[in-house]
């Protein structure tokens, strides 16, 4: 995680969120008072983005402080403490819900990540994500792929070439495509091949591609296409895989699953914010509730 970049952007979620200031906040307490508050699990999932309130806090003023009872990627259940938070009432509250906005995210992912691995069952081919991320939060949910025990496939067009139908389409073929780009790129940037058949990857061999990535292929033609693959090139799956059939691709030998749907349409994690007084009155409930009586625990702003 670049922390640096981290604070440049939640700094521009503040702004976005304060505008001229916070006129519920400012309005209703002084600079001087303080107390404290509790970040609680209202969902079993993983946590991820601990590190974000003392970010926001910092930017805020530095006037509060966030001390976590667990780290990012450890799962909780419903109930559990997060964390508690200390300080400037203004502080908590303005920042609250830029906090929970991105907490609630990056926990979503990184527990639909978790969730995909488990599915998945095959310690040797690894899950990453791809780039189909919210503008502006690619660094949040990349990073939380990581915490729910993924990896990252290329950051965005920079890093990594990946030469899908168009690219190759527009190149005239495979082998001409990748050897414009091989004659142009030092040796630490990968070139990755989309192929869709038994003849576009004998076509990418032949051009020593780095990666093999089969689009929309079933687990039987990623099984029959990794024939005719030498070990030294790295292969990927892509398209059309999700919860519902990942596990039909356990034992196709690829070495990675590059999944879409962990980052473009999650639902976010249930997480909030309680004064400490409202805290101890949602355990009672939680208590109560265990006796047979109802909970009264509702949703935040």
């Amino acid at each position: 995680m670049n922390l640096l970049l981290a604070r440049k952007k939640i700094e521009e979620f503040l702004n976005e969120d304060i505008g001229t200031g916070d006129l519920s906040t400012d309005l209703t307490f002084t600079e001087t008072d303080v107390d404290e508050g509790v970040f609680l699990a209202k969902q079993d999932g993983v946590i991820c983005g601990t590190f974000i309130p003392n970010i926001v806090y910092d930017i805020l003023g530095g006037e509060a402080h966030f001390t976590p009872s667990i780290k990012d990627g450890d799962t909780v259940k419903s109930g559990d403490i997060i964390g508690t938070a200390k300080g400037s009432v203004r502080t908590l509250l303005t920042g609250e819900r830029v906090i929970l906005n991105l907490m609630q995210r990056m926990g979503a992912i990184a527990t639909i990540t978790a969730k995909s691995i488990a599915e998945l069952n095959d310690t040797k081919i690894r899950i990453c994500d791809t780039r189909k991320t919210a503008p502006g939060l690619r660094l949040f949910d990349k990073y939380a792929v990581t915490q729910g025990g993924g990896y990252n496939h290329r950051v965005g067009l920079y890093d990594g070439v990946m030469l899908k139908d168009n690219h190759i389409a527009y190149a005239g073929g495979i082998e001409k495509a990748v050897k414009k780009v091989r004659d142009q790129i030092g040796q630490m940037v990968k070139i990755e091949v989309e192929v869709e058949s038994l003849d576009e990857v004998k076509q990418a061999v032949n051009a020593n591609a780095d990666v093999i990535m089969f689009d929309n292929r079933s687990p039987q033609e990623v099984s029959e296409f990794m024939k005719f693959i030498p070990s030294h090139i790295v292969t990927e799956v892509s398209g059309g895989i999700n919860l519902d059939n990942i596990n039909s691709y356990s034992g196709c030998g690829a070495d990675y699953i590059s999944i879409g749907f962990l980052t473009h349409s999650v639902t976010a994690l249930d997480i909030s914010f309680n004064n400490i007084e409202k805290m101890k009155n949602i355990l009672n409930d939680n208590d109560n509730t265990k006796d047979g009586k109802s909970s009264n625990i509702k949703g935040e702003d």
